[in-house]
């Protein structure tokens, strides 16, 4: 039997995750607070039982997205390969299963990048950098021979670009995600970084 806090809580997860959704879709200046209420199913007046403002859900969608952007750095790895490729292969399975993944992504590239946002909020999402990170992986993965010669940051800056690009048409091509046969294969994103076979 579910508790009252626990029925809010769920509710509020509810909320957050179809607010991503419309964010994603229409972006911040378009998504009207009465927009995410009509979509969850309730008036107006009580989504800020929840929430005081729209700032305020978007700001703590921008703080779960910084969150889970550091995420990969915590994975652990035997190589710099086995890092990109279990991120990718977790990434792609986890989209099929959980499509807020991809919403997401272009939630966090909107949050940067749009004037419309409020800059206390752009600044958290342009506080992360998935480029930094990766760079320092791929230097250690040149230096092991893994991937390939070149500027370690333009590299990374390939991979993650590819990475968005696939996500933002996850997010504007309704099913393709539903069915893991339609997503790419970690190789084919693998193949911007690893170093030619002679």
């Amino acid at each position: 039997m579910t508790t009252r806090a626990e029925q809010k809580e769920q509710r509020r997860q509810q909320i957050l995750f179809k607010a991503l959704e419309l964010f994603a879709r229409k972006g911040y200046s378009d998504t009207k607070i009465g927009d995410i209420a009509e979509a969850v199913g309730m008036s107006t007046g009580l989504m800020f039982h929840y929430f005081d403002s729209k700032e305020q859900l978007y700001e703590e969608l921008v703080r779960m997205g910084a969150a889970y952007t550091n995420m990969p750095g915590e994975l652990p790895y035997r190589n710099p390969a086995e890092y990109f490729e279990g991120f990718l292969n977790a990434l792609f399975g986890y989209v099929g299963e959980q499509p807020w993944v991809f919403y997401m992504f272009v939630l966090m590239a909107q949050a940067r990048r749009s004037e419309a946002v409020p800059l206390h909020v752009r600044e958290i999402a342009m506080g992360v950098s998935q480029i930094e990170q990766s760079a320092k992986i791929i230097e250690e993965g040149q230096r092991q021979g893994y991937f390939r010669e070149g500027d370690a940051h333009l590299l990374a800056f390939t991979f993650w670009s590819s990475v968005q690009g696939i996500m933002e048409q996850l997010a504007v091509t309704p099913g393709m995600s539903a069915e893991g046969e339609k997503l790419p294969r970690a190789e084919w994103l693998l193949d911007i970084l690893l170093k030619r076979k002679q």
